[in-house]
């Protein structure tokens, strides 16, 4: 790495590296950038000797010839991807990095972690101190000692932990010494093991008494080496295997050969030194660390699917090790997409990552264009061998049926979020899938059995549009064997989705038969289909004039209804209870238990249904400020003490899909009668609210109630999901703005320490267009989460066009990712908010969203 500051991706990560050119290590004139790619390098290496462990790190900010400092809490402006630990102490719980992945350690490095220091016990599954399962003596040399005695030592120590029936390995520690490891089996305590590792240290004290001490008092040290045995103890920690060393040079704690401890010239190695051998010769201590070919674990990645399968009744590759192995740097990782007609038909979309295959299963395969989004839902890591795997599952056994590449190949990764990734894949030569760019974005749960929607982008990685792809057809693979398979295997390949109905009318059951999503037949007989993500998509409304509205009211027939001031919710009834989704299709059901946890009394047969979540103020009024308090909840216990203060209304104002029937369809009138119709006995909280056959009395009704204002429709127009129509026309009293936020100007005087300011654009044809300073509206208990949600964005570029020095001066930028609502009185010729004033965050929306109002 060279230069200055740039936005790189790591393992799919994106981050933020400065300074590359600051030496850290003056003497050899190494860089911060040599440091960074050190680390990135040596990660497979690594990576299996702190996974799991709480890293303690030794940092030099300003280079190793000036003072440093141990850091153990996980600094504030951390990645919000880095994996975090709670460890209580005396001042309270510090939360410790955990350092599983290449980006995570790369991101230390770019801080100046250049000493990483991890105690002899992992983390468990819950969260507690397991049993150390290693044991480590520190080989110290006192004056006029130096390795060569310590290598003594070690032979001496060696022979003992044999006898013992363990095999140590050494380490050169970077620094003055030698460390001995051997693995544990973790079934003694941490004091049981510094117990036997001191006993040991006097011992061998006993033997060879002119060169060995035990104890640490200074006056015992001169020409002696001393066993440190106390780094056993469950609050130490040592220095770990192939970190680098805060010293002059930029040596490394390098694992050795026995062999090269009888070298007479034996040294520490440079960072250098160590990366051309780890090349040559791998990992000399690779037994001890934890992945797969090294030390097995009782759980890790591949748990789950070992648990599914059973070796021997299955031709799937079952590993012993639930551990991933170590991924290899310098290559582009594989992704296998397996067609597989188990239950139900699906293609199988695998990639490759931290050594594992993250995998999907895809009931539509890959989209053949950018206009089409695939549901695809997350399954359980496969391990590497499976990208090879074609064959038939028995009957009986997880996932029955036939399994064959579809196609396979490498593909270069862009981002790798928890909720998003996108890639470029490279299929093989002639095969079906070519080289297409695509996203995955998570819509809904976490882990395994969550939904995400698998998108062909439009354009490649350079910005070239890219061609349509042929649609996925099924082979002919489904042979009797794998057909009877799939009549009897169990049908958990892919989740049951609240229910719902898609465009095309309703999904029919055995013979014909219906049900409801859960299984339970309706009296009716009318059954739910899982809903796609596409069912979900809100019709959305066209900016209009009074006069406009009025006008062409004139030719549809006049209807008009009241523009709420809440949050679209598209709401999912199954006959008993109901799931509401954000306009994103975000699940926000668990944020609103008041609408969700009851009957709402919807009525028998399953419906799919569109409306707002509104909160009321003392006169009845819809409030967005007030429905702020509710909408950033996902805590339960904060909900549950919102609620009785903040409670909210669910308005209804059309119905998607009724009894399994598509209803999108009809025209609004029509669809009109059959909400009032299953809404007539719903609970008091969710209601269908009037609609007025006179524009001018509902622009009336709305300025004397002083609400948002009003929507305009054809009654003859159908429901057009995700699309922006012109059949529907919303009326603004008010003027709101929808905004990104890219800057925060420090408080002064009452708020000096808080928000000031936010500095906030409008996305246009040249990039984020800067539209000005809103500082007015805010809340304590708003700037306190404005705090939370924007300090993990902060970043050094600014994001905006057009910003004037005199705002820049001394904002603080934000990634633009943010967006709000603002009220206002006009905007200037230049694009200014005159008299904005804060209305509140928009989760709900993407920056993609955001346009500018008339």
């Amino acid at each position: 790495m060279a230069g200055g500051d740039q936005l790189v991706s790591v393992g799919g990560r994106r981050l933020r590296v400065t300074n590359l050119d600051k030496v850290l290590y003056p003497d050899t004139g190494t860089t911060k950038g040599e440091v960074l790619d050190y680390y990135s390098r040596i990660a497979p290496l690594l990576l299996p000797h702190v996974a799991g462990r709480p890293v303690t790190r030794k940092r030099w900010p300003e280079g190793v010839d000036h003072p440093s400092f141990f850091a153990k809490d996980l600094e504030r402006g951390a990645p919000e991807w880095v994996q975090r630990m709670p460890i209580d102490h005396s001042t309270g719980a510090k939360d410790y990095p955990l350092v599983d992945d290449v980006a995570t350690l790369v991101y230390l490095a770019q801080v100046a972690s250049l000493e990483l220091h991890v105690p002899q016990w992992r983390f468990s599954e819950d969260g507690g101190r397991d049993d150390p399962d290693r044991i480590v003596l520190d080989l110290d040399p006192g004056p006029e000692t130096g390795l060569a005695e310590c290598a003594e030592v070690a032979r001496w120590c060696r022979a003992i932990l044999r006898g013992m029936g363990l095999d140590p390995a050494p380490v050169t520690s970077g620094s003055k010494g030698i460390h001995l490891y051997a693995a544990l089996p973790g079934t003694q305590t941490s004091d049981q093991v510094t117990a036997v590792a001191r006993e040991l240290a006097k011992a061998i004290e006993a033997d060879h008494p002119d060169l060995v001490v035990s104890r640490m008092a200074k006056v015992e040290r001169p020409g002696k080496v001393l066993i440190d045995w106390s780094q056993n103890n469950g609050s130490k920690t040592t220095i770990a295997p192939y970190s680098l060393r805060g010293r002059p040079q930029p040596t490394v704690a390098a694992p050795r050969t026995w062999d090269e401890l009888d070298e007479p010239r034996l040294r520490h190695l440079r960072f250098d030194e160590v990366l051309e051998r780890a090349e040559r010769i791998g990992d000399p201590l690779a037994a001890l660390g934890f992945r797969a070919g090294g030390r097995g674990a009782p759980s890790g990645p591949l748990s789950t699917y070992i648990a599914k399968r059973t070796a021997g009744k299955t031709p799937e590759p079952v590993p012993d090790d639930p551990l991933a192995p170590a991924t290899p740097s310098g290559e582009a990782p594989r992704f296998v997409i397996q067609e597989h007609h188990a239950t139900r038909l699906h293609w199988d979309f695998r990639l490759e990552h931290d050594g594992v295959f993250v995998s999907w299963a895809v009931p539509r395969g890959v989209p053949p264009t950018s206009e089409r989004n695939n549901l695809a839902v997350m399954t359980e890591d496969h391990p590497l061998e499976y990208g090879s795997f074609e064959g038939t599952i028995p009957r009986g056994e997880y996932g029955a049926g036939s399994v064959t590449i579809w196609d396979d190949g490498r593909y270069d990764l862009e981002k790798w979020r928890d909720d998003e990734i996108i890639l470029t894949a490279h299929g093989r030569p002639g095969g079906p899938l070519g080289s297409v760019r695509l996203a995955l974005i998570r819509t809904d749960g976490q882990g395994e059995k969550s939904s995400w929607l698998l998108h062909r982008m439009k354009t490649d990685a350079a910005g070239r549009p890219q061609p349509s792809g042929q649609p996925v057809e099924p082979s002919e693979q489904a042979d009797a064997a794998g057909s009877a398979a799939r009549s009897h295997a169990a049908a958990d390949v892919l989740p049951h989705s609240p229910v719902g109905s898609g465009p095309h009318g309703p999904a029919r059951g055995r013979a014909g038969a219906t049900s409801s999503g859960d299984g339970r037949t309706s009296e009716h007989g009318s059954e739910a289909a899982p809903p796609r993500p596409s069912d979900l998509k809100p019709m959305l409304a066209t900016t209009s004039t009074p006069a406009l509205a009025r006008s062409t009211a004139a030719r549809w027939g006049a209807w008009a209804e009241v523009k709420w001031d809440g949050i679209r919710a598209i709401g999912v009834w199954d006959g008993r209870r109901l799931r509401l989704f954000s306009r994103s299709g975000t699940d926000v059901t668990a944020r609103y238990p008041e609408l969700t946890r009851v009957d709402a009394q919807l009525g028998a047969e399953p419906a799919i249904v569109d409306g707002e979540i509104v909160a009321l103020d003392a006169q009845g009024k819809p409030s967005f400020t007030r429905l702020q308090n509710r909408m950033h909840l996902t805590k339960p216990r904060e909900i549950e003490r919102e609620i009785e203060r903040t409670p909210v209304r669910y308005h209804l104002f059309d119905v998607l899909s009724y009894a399994g029937q598509d209803a999108a369809s009809l025209p609004l009138a029509q669809r009109r009668g059959i909400l009032e119709s299953l809404a007539a006995e719903a609970i008091p909280a969710i209601a269908v609210p009037p609609a007025f056959d006179d524009v001018d009395a509902a622009l009336a009704a709305s300025r004397r109630f002083a609400l948002e204002g009003v929507v305009v429709k054809n009654p003859a127009s159908r429901y057009r999901r995700g699309a922006r129509s012109d059949d529907w026309l919303k009326v603004k009293l008010t003027h709101t703005q929808e905004v990104v936020v890219g800057g925060i100007r420090p408080g002064k005087g009452g708020r000096t320490g808080s928000i000031g300011s936010l500095l906030v654009g409008v996305p246009g044809p040249a990039g984020l267009q800067y539209a000005g300073r809103v500082g007015a509206g805010f809340s304590e208990s708003t700037l306190e989460r404005l705090d939370a949600v924007l300090t993990p964005l902060r970043a050094d570029a600014n994001p905006f066009v057009g910003v004037p020095a005199a705002d820049a001066s001394d904002a603080l930028w934000v990634r633009p990712d943010v967006v709000a609502e603002v009220e206002f009185a006009e905007f200037t010729p230049d694009g200014i908010l005159r008299h904005s004033r804060w209305r509140g965050l928009r989760p709900d929306k993407s920056p993609a969203d955001v346009v500018r109002e008339p």
